[in-house]
Order: C-alpha cells, then structure tokens, then sequence
C-alpha cells in the first residue's frame, strides 16, 4: 500500500501517536509523518505510506498554516494551556488597536526563541527532556518568516488569529513573546493547523473514519482484522480508502508531470537516466508509468537528460 493520506489529528496524540495507529488500522508498517503537531495541537497531519514515504525530503521546508487563540493573563513553561503557570495570573482586557500593533511586529523574517519544552537539540538531547528535569535549557534564537498573522477575533483576555508560517516556526513562542510585549504574560490555549505545503483540512480524515474504511466490518477500533481480509469479505473497504489517499498527480505541485512509455519506465525503476524533450526547462519532474502510478521523481542532468532522484518503486513495478 503506497500513498498519502491528510490525518485530521486530534488533540491529546502525538504525531508518533496517530503514525502508530495508522499502522494498526492498515496493518501497514511503513507510514510515516510530514511535520510533527504538538499533543496540544489538531487539524492537518500528512502521512506517507510505503513506498511513498520517500517523498519526505520534498516536504522538510513546507511552509504551515495555523488558526488559534492566545490567551493573555499569565505565562506558561511551555509556552502553551499544557504547562504549569510561569507567570502570577492577572486581569487583562485587551485592547483591539493594542494588539493588532503587536502582531503587526511579528510578520516578515524575525529571529525567534524556541520553546524550552521542544525537540530541539542541546548537545544530542532534545530541549524537552531537559526541561522537564527542572535543568537549565540554553537554546539560541532562530530566523524564522511569519508570512501572514492575522487577528481577527478579541474578547476579554483572549486572541484568535490566522497565521502563514515557513518551517520551524513555534507559534508558542509568537504567543509568548506577545505576552512579555504587554507585560502580561501570554499562552497559546489552542491550535489547529490548517495546512501544510498543498495539503489542507479539507482533505484530512479522523482516524475514526479510518477506521471505519478499513475494517467496515469491525465492531473493536484495533480488532485484529486485516484489510486484505475486509476488503475479500464485502469489497467495500478498498473502494473507501482509495477516496482518502491524495491522488498522487496533486502531489508536489511545484513539479510537472510526465508520463513514460514502456521503454523509459523500465530504464527509471532500474535508476537509469531518460530523455524527457519536452521538459528541458524543468528542474525536477514526476514521472508516471499510468494515470496515477508514481514511480519517480527525477531532476535534470543536462539538457534534456533526467536521472532519478528517487524511485518510487521497485524494479518488479510493486
């Protein structure tokens, strides 16, 4: 089983979490995920599964879009409504003018602090495990570009907000930061992730309604069942899932798409170089055995020359 799948992940999981439980319901052991979510967090979580799960490398610098409240008052050490109190709590009401000057500092390239409690390392040891020894934790700030944030909502103490971040942004530390600004203190009390690179939430599924697809005839969320057992039974599970996974010529918009005759199909699952006329302009390129079948993506050598960058599958074609 290869493709991509849109997890609208829940709060309380962590992406590991919601990666697991999909192996489980697919009774698949390769899935992996395209950028990790707090616990805290919900909405767009991309998996790649099988094969596809090479495509990882092509999203490490997707750019991210998130909807969330900022709550004002007191401070947290995790920046968000997980952690314990870093701050005495106070009365605020905000002012609409106030903090729309504010945030109006946020947009464009700024150096940011990440959170003590992330997985940043510190001499090979992830900030989190540090702070939640009570141990110092020295981190250094990092550039990141907030493209869009928009507040478009404030009531009492709280703040909602759009924004359009590039990878690496902690949208804790924007709601943390503000809160140092008004000398207040400041959490992020809630975040949905909206998108990430040309996925958004309206592609995404529950894992319940995973589950559901796969095992139709399940009565237990982790029965045992097997989806080639399912599918045998009523046919109906194969149908379902084929309208979760992302039709693999949405993937990587960036790129063109080609299809390769019989010849050139053999020569790329092989990893040998093609002849792609056509596309001599072109830097990378997806190249398609059928409508849907992606089998690589290659990027130019010279000319019109190709090699492939990765294979997307084995040279049987599974």
């Amino acid at each position: 089983m290869n493709g991509v799948l849109i997890i609208d992940k829940p709060s309380g999981l962590t992406s590991h979490d919601v990666v697991n439980r999909v192996r489980r319901i697919l009774q698949q052991r390769s899935v992996g995920h395209l950028g990790t979510l707090d616990p805290l967090a919900t909405g767009v979580l991309p998996l790649v599964i099988g094969n596809l799960t090479r495509l990882a490398q092509f999203y490490s610098t997707s750019e991210k879009s998130y909807e969330g409240v900022i709550r004002f008052g007191f401070a947290t050490d995790t920046y968000d409504a997980e952690g314990e109190p870093a701050t005495p709590a106070q009365a605020v009401t905000l002012n609409w003018d106030q903090v729309m000057s504010l945030a109006a500092t946020f947009r464009g390239l700024i150096e940011q602090m990440p959170p003590p409690f992330s997985a940043k390392k510190i001499h090979g040891v992830p900030a989190y495990k540090l702070a939640r020894k009570k141990k110092e934790v020295v981190l250094q700030p990092v550039q990141v570009e907030i493209k869009e944030f928009e507040i478009f909502a404030v009531e009492g103490d709280r703040a909602c907000f759009r924004a359009r971040v590039t990878s690496g942004t902690y949208m804790r530390s924007v709601a943390h930061e503000m809160g140092q600004k008004l000398g207040c203190g400041a959490h992020l009390e809630s975040l949905r992730r909206t998108a990430v690179a040309e996925f958004t939430i309206e592609d995404a599924h529950t894992l319940e309604e995973l589950q559901a697809a796969a095992h139709p005839n399940a009565a237990k969320p982790e029965a045992a069942i097997s989806v080639v057992e399912a599918n045998k039974e009523n046919g109906i599970g194969p149908r379902l899932l084929e309208t979760f996974f992302i039709h693999p010529r949405l993937l990587l918009p960036q790129f063109p798409s080609v299809t390769a005759d019989e010849a050139n199909t053999a020569r790329i699952r092989a990893g040998r170089s093609v002849n792609l006329p056509e596309f001599s302009g072109a830097r990378q390129v997806k190249i398609f055995s059928s409508q849907t079948d992606l089998i690589a993506i290659a990027a130019r050598v010279a000319g019109t020359l190709f090699h492939p960058r990765i294979v997307l599958a084995d040279s049987d074609g599974s």
